[in-house]
């Protein structure tokens, strides 16, 4: 399967009051055509600045790419230039955000804003384009189609408005698709309602997903690989059933054991609900060792002196970590 994505190295910084915090630190990933590619981790590790590096999104100033490269198959995104990154953005590579009513206009009909997104990129008439929305609408499974695209937002629900995301995002069938917690604050059965459709789509269309979320759960249904990340690290990569399986990082150990599980045996003890101490580090005050050391029950010296470089521990499963044959054999 060929690489449509590349990321290699990536570093993002940003200036503060505080000093340089770098968000993203030598990030590499790579989307293959066709697959689902799940990015999980805790609030702030960077997931939704990855994705806003790929769509040429991040804020300067303060924001800046420093080093590496984003290829859409041999085309370095980063060298683009703003012409082309509005063709690209939207047309190939489109961008579910994590709250709809933020990133949806409140005084526009939904319908408008899908259309919009077709006019820009399509040589179409404003009647097709319309109907398109319509047909996009019919898609993502919001009934009466015809007389929702007239809609404006706060007529619709959380989920609904979450759907006419997910339309307008693939309007002009882009090859890349990036859902942003495309999930937040939507009940359990919503949730599920817009994953099926994700993978219903995705089977239909063919496009590439990248899946942004820190729900394991969400990774485990959805994602073909999965990448974690902490503090603007990548800490481990693989296959998802390797990593739910066989997790060689204690930060993937700790987001995996966070998930609740329903016991069969009504007899049996609940174990508590287990936790990862401590918060997730400054990105101004990270030393020059492994960013998870001081919430880590493995720690080692050499965990505080040098930072752990990703390497293989097996085909397609990659772990940044100084002690995992320590921590697996525990």
């Amino acid at each position: 399967m060929t690489s449509l994505l590349t990321i290699k190295d990536l570093v993002v910084d940003f200036k503060t009051r505080a000093g340089n915090a770098r968000v993203l630190n030598q990030i590499s990933l790579e989307l293959k055509s066709g697959e689902i590619l799940g990015i999980v981790g805790e609030s702030g590790c960077g997931k939704s600045m990855t994705a806003l590096s790929v769509m040429g999104l991040v804020p300067s100033p303060p924001g800046k790419v420093s080093e590496g490269s984003i290829l859409l198959e041999e085309e370095d995104l980063l060298q683009a230039s703003n012409a082309r990154m509005r063709q690209v953005r939207g047309g190939i590579i489109s961008m579910i955000f994590q709250e709809p009513m933020t990133s949806l206009n409140p005084v526009f009909r939904v319908g408008d804003q899908i259309a919009e997104c077709v006019l820009l990129h399509e040589d179409i008439s404003k009647t097709d384009a319309w109907e398109r929305a319509v047909e996009m609408l019919t898609k993502v499974g919001i009934p009466e189609p015809a007389l929702r695209a007239k809609a404006y937002p706060h007529e619709l629900s959380g989920g609904m408005r979450q759907r006419v995301m997910i339309a307008m995002a693939l309007s002009c069938h882009p090859r890349v698709l990036i859902a942003d917690e495309p999930t937040t604050a939507l009940d359990v059965t919503v949730q599920a309602q817009i994953f099926d459709l994700l993978k219903d789509l995705q089977r239909e269309t063919g496009t590439a997903i990248i899946m942004i979320t820190h729900d394991m759960g969400a990774i485990a249904e959805l994602a073909d690989r999965v990448a974690v990340m902490y503090a603007g690290h990548i800490i481990e990569s693989g296959l998802t059933k390797d990593i739910l399986e066989n997790p060689h990082h204690p930060y993937t150990r700790g987001l995996i054991a966070c998930v609740p599980h329903l016991e069969t045996d009504p007899t049996e003890v609940r174990p508590y609900l287990s936790e990862i101490k401590g918060v997730v580090p400054s990105l101004t005050e990270l030393g020059k060792g492994c960013a998870f050391a001081d919430r880590c029950p493995y720690k080692t010296p050499v965990c505080e002196e040098r930072r752990p470089d990703i390497e293989p521990i097996s085909e397609g499963h990659a772990v940044a970590c100084h002690n995992v044959e320590y921590v697996v054999a525990v």
